[in-house]
């Protein structure tokens, strides 16, 4: 930056006197608003020397492009909307989604908005209110269920989404999962290792794609190693830690108890885990466990539980790259990822290395 461009930078306010445009830009390095405009653009026929120089004066004082003008102009808004119920927030999946979609977006003309809602209510209403309004150029929503109205509307409607999950719709369209089949397949094979013949599942409401994967895993690793199911459906992932805790007590405490518990939540573990032990038996001893976790917390919590990690911030980073692959028109078969179940050392073997 020349030295008449810091003096303008440093001593001179805005000519406005607001918020920093592309006029305040052009006023502080001498260059005219279209040169500005398309400097910041990246425009071919504008020079290396000025596009860096008008950069830094931007970062400097902090502009933004003005999202309204942005939206007159082109018709786009530059915004992806992530839309999550309450309940993924509970189980600790919002900050690091959040944490992946942006770690994409900041190296793009997007910004993210969280959308939130509450899964008691109509699922469509989010959808519907971004349809109507304009208010984002992509969307990104999970909890899939095999026949997903929100995605029929929004292929319908030819806007450009991304789903956390798969649907069974005969609709080919952009998403990243996780392979819950597996997991559920794995965590059996782990239990009966240890010996356990009588295992029970925590599993997702069954409204939702991924319990038909989880299920179909945990009884094809039955059928496999010779193990049986006791069943579990009084709750699901989705109910209060209280709810699951006292259901699991009263399991515990009956003669049909399990040796070995598989957990599709990582804070659902918790509630098991105090449903064990209010049923006065000890995990690792009486029973054992393997369950889903987006975090370290429960494997030094409780080293005892055996734990496969689902990786929600690299979910956020697939799904940003979804959703702007389909904004920009590219075939939505190619915009598919799965990823796979990572059993996590136990804490003191991770320490030595």
């Amino acid at each position: 930056m020349d030295s008449k461009t810091k003096n303008r930078t440093a001593a001179t306010p805005p000519p406005d006197g607001g918020r920093p445009t592309l006029k305040t830009i052009a006023f502080m390095t001498g260059l005219g608003i279209t040169t500005v405009s398309r400097a910041l653009k990246d425009a071919p026929d504008i020079g290396a020397e000025t596009k860096e120089r008008v950069r830094l004066v931007a970062k400097q004082i902090g502009y933004q492009p003005n999202r309204a003008g942005v939206r007159l102009r082109t018709g786009k808004t530059n915004v992806i909307s992530l839309v999550l119920t309450l309940e993924e927030e509970i189980m600790g999946i919002t900050s690091p989604m959040v944490i992946g979609i942006t770690e994409v977006l900041a190296g793009t003309q997007y910004h993210l908005v969280v959308t939130p809602y509450s899964s008691t209510k109509d699922p469509l209403g989010p959808i519907r209110y971004i349809l109507d309004t304009g208010a984002a150029d992509g969307v990104i929503i999970s909890r899939t269920e095999p026949h997903d109205p929100r995605v029929t509307l929004m292929t319908e409607r030819h806007l450009p989404f991304a789903t956390h999950g798969r649907t069974e719709m005969g609709i080919t369209h952009p998403y990243h999962d996780f392979d819950n089949e597996r997991f559920a397949y794995e965590a059996v094979r782990k239990l009966v290792g240890r010996d356990r013949r009588r295992l029970v599942l925590l599993e997702p409401p069954p409204n939702l794609t991924y319990h038909s994967h989880m299920r179909t895993g945990f009884e094809r690793a039955l059928r496999d190693f010779g193990a049986e199911s006791v069943s579990f459906h009084q709750v699901n992932i989705d109910y209060s830690l209280v709810a699951i805790r006292d259901a699991f007590e009263k399991l515990m405490r009956s003669s049909d108890a399990p040796d070995g518990i598989v957990s599709g939540s990582g804070s659902g573990a918790i509630a098991l885990i105090a449903g064990v032990e209010a049923a006065r038996k000890k995990l690792g001893v009486d029973a054992d466990m393997v369950s889903k976790v987006p975090s370290d917390f429960l494997r030094w919590l409780r080293p005892e539980v055996i734990t496969m990690h689902e990786d929600i911030r690299l979910a956020g980073r697939e799904l940003a790259k979804a959703v702007i692959g389909h904004i920009e028109g590219r075939p939505p078969e190619t915009l598919q990822s799965l990823s796979q179940p990572e059993f996590q050392p136990p804490v003191s073997a991770s320490m030595k290395t």
